[in-house]
Parts: structure tokens; sequence; C-alpha cells
């Protein structure tokens, strides 16, 4: 790994390059370099003008060094890259600032630091693209709000770390009307599809939504891919009279849980990759709280939280595809 002082050197050498021909424009900020933060991070600098700035931050600091040296080599253009050295600094001067976390005590520690700095008087937007519960999201916007330090808007994404990485991502915003045309073409340099779902809050409330309906889904199609296999049906028998029938559905189409029914399904790579077990117990979590918080009544959200959660304990079952669910439960392989 480069030494941090090189690194630092040719960052502000790439910085003087870019804007030496025009103003530097619009500043953005990231924070959170994990998987999906990395990968946006990366589309995002490089479809955007070279007189634009993006500064990043993570707790992680080999985490930011890599992403950075990873933009250097690319050679792609882009906006100029700046390291931060607290979350406070990232927001400070910035016009937009996208936080993508793991849990929602991440983002109230960091938003409430960020608060407590001096920011800048501007028309800022603080995007936030981690999945956490709406009742949280609302109180982090209240924050920014009460501090006349921008507006904040919720923006959870669909499409995994793949999805990421090629900018296919679809985002759930929640905001107010007025505010999309201007976040809309920030999102799709990051992704190809922005659904606007009303104020504050909604986006993700659409998709703790869908990821409930998801999680009970999976189960479903694994029992019953189980059940049709033991009664003596072929699995791509099976999964051929599902898909044209009145149970087809997202994991029995695509991403089958049973290995050889769907080629490019993680089953077929012994569960490894696609959406983890683990953020998947943990989405369902969220939609139940929130659906307690709602007065929703789930009837199979408690078994299913409970079917995750033992699942995820077993060796091996630990760490992989959500769709391992099919061999949790003893499914032919």
């Amino acid at each position: 790994m480069r030494p941090a002082r090189l690194l630092s050197s040719v960052l502000r050498t790439q910085q003087r390059a870019f804007s030496a021909s025009s103003r530097r424009q619009d500043s953005y900020g990231i924070i959170g370099l994990g998987q999906m933060g990395y990968q946006m991070a990366k589309n995002l600098q490089s479809k955007l003008s070279p007189s634009d700035s993006v500064r990043l931050f993570d707790i992680n600091k080999d985490a930011m060094h890599r992403l950075a040296e990873d933009i250097q080599t690319s050679q792609v253009g882009g906006a100029a890259v700046e390291l931060a050295e607290n979350v406070s600094k990232v927001a400070k001067d910035a016009d937009t600032v996208i936080t993508v976390l793991p849990e929602p005590a991440h983002i109230q520690g960091v938003y409430s630091e960020i608060l407590k700095s001096n920011l800048s008087q501007r028309e800022r937007v603080f995007i936030d693209s981690s999945t956490i519960d709406p009742s949280s999201s609302r109180e982090v916007a209240k924050w920014v709000s009460d501090a006349k330090a921008g507006q904040f808007v919720d923006a959870p994404m669909s499409g995994g770390v793949v999805g990421a990485t090629a900018g296919t991502l679809t985002f759930m915003l929640g905001c107010p009307d007025e505010l999309v045309p201007r976040i809309e073409p920030i999102l799709l340099r990051m992704g190809k599809r922005v659904l606007h779902c009303g104020a504050q809050g909604t986006g993700l409330s659409a998709k703790l939504a869908n990821n409930y309906l998801l999680a009970v889904n999976n189960i479903a199609t694994a029992e019953a891919m189980n059940l049709g296999i033991r009664w003596g049906l072929a699995p791509k028998i099976l999964a051929g009279v599902i898909n044209v029938s009145t149970g087809r559905c997202w994991p029995s189409e695509v991403n089958n849980p049973v290995p050889g029914v769907v080629d490019t399904a993680p089953a077929a790579r012994d569960y490894a990759g696609g959406f983890g077990i683990g953020l998947m117990k943990k989405d369902l979590k969220l939609a139940i709280v929130a659906a307690e918080e709602a007065g929703a009544k789930l009837e199979l959200g408690a078994r299913a939280r409970e079917v995750y959660e033992l699942a995820e304990k077993e060796e091996k079952c630990k760490g992989r595809d959500f769709s391992v669910i099919y061999r949790f439960i003893g499914g032919k392989e």
C-alpha cells in the first residue's frame, strides 16, 4: 500500500490538474466505504465533472486509501478526490453528503457529530442510503432541519454489491417533491433507477415492506421446492411449473434455492455471494419494528425472523446467501 504522505501528494496534484481549467462547481461528501459505499463512491466520482470534488471518509482508513488509489490508477478522470480526517470535515463545505452505514446507531452518531460542527451555510442535501428503520431516519431528518443544516432524505437501494459495482442500483427515494429534480441525477450516477416513494421516510418504508415479502417468499419457496422434490419431481420441472403459475416469485425464478435450477443463482456456487443471510435477518428485524410502530399485524414475521436467526447460527449456513434456508430445512442438494 502506498504511504499516506505520498498518496496525499498524488491527490493534491490530481486536484490541481482537475481544477486548472475551470472553477470548482459542486462539492460532494461520502461517509461509509463498505462493500456498497465503496463502489457507489467510485461510480459517482467517475461521472462527475473534473471541476467538482468528492471528500471521502470511513472509520477504516485502509478503505479510504485503497479507494483513492483505485481512482488514481483507473485514470478515468472525474471529480477531484480528497480524504477527510473526520465526518465533520466531509460535511463542512459540501453541497451533497451521502451516507451508507450499517445500523441506525451509526447514522445517529455520524449526524450528531456533523451537526455539532461549524457547518457553512448553504442549501445542503444529506442523502442517506443506509437501510435503517423509518422512525430513526425521521428523527435524524428533524435534527438536520432544527439545526438549519440542510435537508435530509432517505434513499435506500436495491441491487447488492453487484449492482453497486455495475452502477445498476435501484434507489427508493423519500423526499419532498421539489427536491426530486436535484437528487435524482445524483443517484443516477450510481444506479439506473430512482423510484420516488413520497415524503421523507417513505423510501425506507417501501424497501422494508418489499424485503419483508422477500424474506417470507424465500422461506416458502425453499419449502415448496423441498416438498416437490421429496414427492419425486425433478427440480427444474418443478421450478418450471411454479414459474408459469401463481406461485411465481423472485426467489423461485431468479434466486432459486435449489442447486442446479438456475445457473446464475448463489445456490449454484454453494450459496456464495448474493444477499447475505445476516442482512436479510437485519432487514426483517427492522421491518417488524416498523410494523409494530405502525400498528400493522404481521402473522408470519416473528416465525420468519426465528428461522433466519437459527439458520445463521449454523456453520453450513453462516455468511451465505439467504437462499441457504433451503439447506437449513434439509433440502436435497
